[in-house]
């Protein structure tokens, strides 16, 4: 292993990540939006006002030392060595290729004993019974011990679980993603068949509403593919720039039978806007079309409006 002086540190912590990227991989350096930067091998890491972050690893950084540490994988001697030696004598050499990350382990709560409260929560939004039960049996969905949180799962195509998103069952408000979720993994309800069409939501609890709907309406509920995105997706200001969301990427990847998707956003600006974006930047051969809630915000209150009606029907 290479020997680094004291001196040679201090000197490579002197360089910010900026200047280091400017000098000698200039190739890897993106503008993104006024004084902030990002790179191309990591769209989600921004440098700016001197200080760096990888925001979808959760780190970060102010020098080029800790970029090459934390990012790249290098040695502490390794990325001294590459900075000092190249501020001091070294021309400009290509970029080194970053390491592979490391797969993400998802810490998923303790199960309770029992799901009670999650049905009870979930069926007092309106969700039908049966889909809750092929959630629960298909291991999608859970009560956790502690809070009573409802538990959705992601899967990758091996069957791994990949992600969790937590939901309170409680009056009070709470949502939030278990410990080393990958966003590309989202909670999903795989077609029956052989369909190739895709529906789109921003959460777990609109899919199971969706999926509610079409129960109702004496349809197949799993015909086709259901996926949530684990959330409101943001696209970026200029769409032209903005990348379709990781989960829904991954899924056509992994299906790639599905060639239509219907968008079943939210039925406001951020929901509109997002519906705009992934319209535009899907590559043209994926028919995608947009399906907002007939009435209310989302599928889960549109859900509401189709049950209260029924049941005024059935008073008559």
């Amino acid at each position: 292993m290479p020997y680094v002086t004291p001196e040679q540190i201090e000197r490579a912590k002197q360089m910010d990540l900026l200047s280091y990227l400017q000098s000698y991989e200039s190739q890897e350096l993106v503008h993104f939006s006024d004084n902030v930067y990002t790179t191309r091998s990591h769209d989600s890491l921004k440098i700016s006002n001197g200080k760096w972050c990888w925001w979808s690893r959760g780190i970060g950084g102010r020098s080029a030392l800790d970029y090459l540490v934390k990012v790249r994988g290098l040695t502490l001697p390794e990325a001294v060595m590459q900075i000092d030696g190249q501020v001091l004598t070294l021309p400009p050499v290509p970029s080194k290729q970053p390491a592979s990350p490391v797969p993400k382990k998802l810490l998923l709560p303790e199960k309770n004993e029992n799901n009670d409260r999650v049905i009870a929560y979930l069926a007092g939004r309106g969700i039908n019974r049966e889909v809750i039960s092929y959630c629960i049996e298909t291991k999608r969905l859970y009560e956790s011990r502690n809070y009573h949180n409802a538990i959705f799962v992601g899967f990758d195509r091996q069957g791994i679980p990949r992600y969790a998103s937590l939901r309170g069952t409680s009056r009070r408000r709470f949502m939030g993603e278990a410990n080393g979720s990958d966003k590309h993994y989202s909670f999903s309800i795989p077609a029956r068949g052989g369909s190739g069409k895709l529906h789109l939501f921003e959460s777990a609890i609109d899919l199971m509403s969706y999926c509610t709907l079409e129960l109702l309406a004496n349809r197949d509920w799993r015909q086709d593919f259901c996926l949530s995105l684990a959330g409101i997706y943001k696209p970026r200001q200029d769409i032209g720039e903005s990348t379709p969301p990781a989960a829904l990427m991954q899924y056509l990847k992994d299906f790639p039978r599905i060639s239509e998707i219907s968008l079943h956003l939210d039925n406001d600006l951020a929901g509109q806007l997002a519906a705009k974006s992934i319209q535009t930047i899907l590559p043209s051969h994926y028919a995608v079309s947009d399906e907002p809630p007939e009435r209310g915000k989302d599928c889960n209150e549109y859900l509401k409006v189709v049950i209260n009606r029924k049941r005024e029907l059935e008073r008559c």
